[in-house]
């Protein structure tokens, strides 16, 4: 990862002093917003070989392929902090997880405006005063040591033509307050928002049953799949309204999720099917006498992965235009960088897949509920049927990206 930052000192300070009193201030919050989740509900920590940190390449393709997006907002909205004599440009990235993708964003704003900048002239260069603030956002069982160790690793490259920089953490769920009124210019988040503040209620307290899904799978009942896109609704339109709030005037927002390529559930690539696919690997343990039936129906995500169509449908028009809304396509496996439609190696990218991928961000669910004592073996079935999956077809996962202005007041 490029350096970013001009000076040590200036993310230094902020990581020690503005950490610790906002997850004071967000802890007071939590007591009724889903706290299991909240508690249970981050990557693999570390930089082990299953770590997130270690197996995030798939988020990195993301954040590449979305790169002219952000750069393009980031240069207006520097200009307009020059316009309007504004002092402080700041940018929060929600969902930030640890590893290497979590300084990717902070590294490129900073290269962008270096080059933004270095085109101007030498007076508007002079004038060049904003400075650059940063919230690294996830909820607080993320491994924000691991981000902070990793700071000082973009923060002393030379940086004579941009602004001076400060990150500071902020633990705590982005479906709450997190900021005061009218003070963040830009909000970017990244492969984070397709998972929910919580279970819908009706499952979590077993009034209704998802038996043998994990998810959305065939078998699962017409009204257990409207509870997933009712708790949607309710969680997206809620993170828009929080947001809108924190926005300046002309704010942005920069949102990409995994999502569906069509309204039906369970097309062939989507992520529907990978869960599909991961409750199919359970079920196999519980036959094997590995895991109880009752603790398999017990378990369900706090996911749910809309179509661009729900997505348009819960904006509005009065709160943010749409600048841009798209779906790319991505591999399931995260080291095929192919656009064939065949998987030369299904064995090797089911084993991809499975520890790869998928293992680093379901692990500390699936210790915290099964334990952790089933989790290679439970892997090892899943990268199988995963490889038997890519044999009738390659296997992509749909990706939808928005880019939002807040109303201009």
């Amino acid at each position: 990862m490029r350096r970013a930052c001009r000076d040590p000192a200036y993310i230094q300070a902020a990581s020690r002093h503005s950490f610790t009193p906002y997850l004071c201030q967000a802890e007071k919050k939590r007591k009724s917003v889903g706290m299991k989740v909240e508690t249970h509900l981050r990557m693999a920590t570390g930089d082990g070989v299953n770590s997130y940190a270690s197996n995030s390449r798939l988020p990195m393709k993301a954040l590449l392929k979305t790169g002219p997006i952000r750069q393009k907002a980031i240069q207006e909205l520097y200009s307009s902090c020059l316009l309007h004599g504004t002092s402080t440009l700041v940018i929060a990235d929600l969902g930030c997880s640890s590893g290497p993708n979590a300084l990717f964003v902070v590294s490129e704003v900073m290269s962008t405006l270096r080059a933004y900048i270095g085109k101007g002239t030498a007076e508007d260069q002079r004038h060049a005063a904003v400075e650059v603030q940063f919230f690294l956002n996830d909820l607080p069982g993320n491994d924000f040591n691991l981000v902070f160790q990793s700071l000082e690793s973009v923060a002393t490259e030379d940086m004579a033509a941009a602004p001076p920089c400060y990150v500071a953490g902020l633990p705590g769920s982005y479906y709450t307050r997190l900021f005061p009124c009218q003070s963040v210019h830009l909000f970017h988040s990244s492969f984070s928002l397709m998972f929910r503040s919580k279970v819908p209620d009706d499952l979590s307290n077993g009034t209704h049953r998802n038996e043998d899904n994990i998810y959305i799978g065939r078998s699962t009942p017409p009204s257990v799949v409207q509870m997933f896109q009712e708790q949607f609704r309710k969680d997206f339109k809620l993170f828009l309204t929080l947001r809108h709030k924190e926005l300046v005037s002309g704010g942005r927002m920069i949102l990409t999720f995994l999502g569906r390529k069509g309204e039906e559930m369970l097309l062939h690539g989507d992520v529907d099917s990978m869960f599909e696919l991961l409750s199919l690997a359970l079920n196999i343990l519980v036959k094997k006498g590995r895991v109880k039936k009752e603790k398999l129906n017990s378990f369900n995500l706090p996911y749910y992965a809309p179509s661009i169509s729900e997505v348009k449908a819960l904006i509005k028009e009065d709160l943010f235009s749409i600048e841009q809304i798209e779906l790319f396509e991505s591999n399931w496996d995260p080291h095929d960088d192919s656009d064939s439609d065949v998987t030369l190696d299904c064995i090797r990218s089911g084993q991809n897949i499975a520890n790869n991928s998928i293992r680093a961000v379901m692990e500390p669910l699936i210790i915290e509920h099964f334990g952790e004592a089933i989790l290679d073996e439970l892997f090892m079935e899943f990268s199988s049927i995963v490889a038997k999956h890519l044999e009738k077809l390659k296997a992509k996962y749909s990706v939808i990206v928005v880019s939002l202005k807040k109303a201009i007041l």
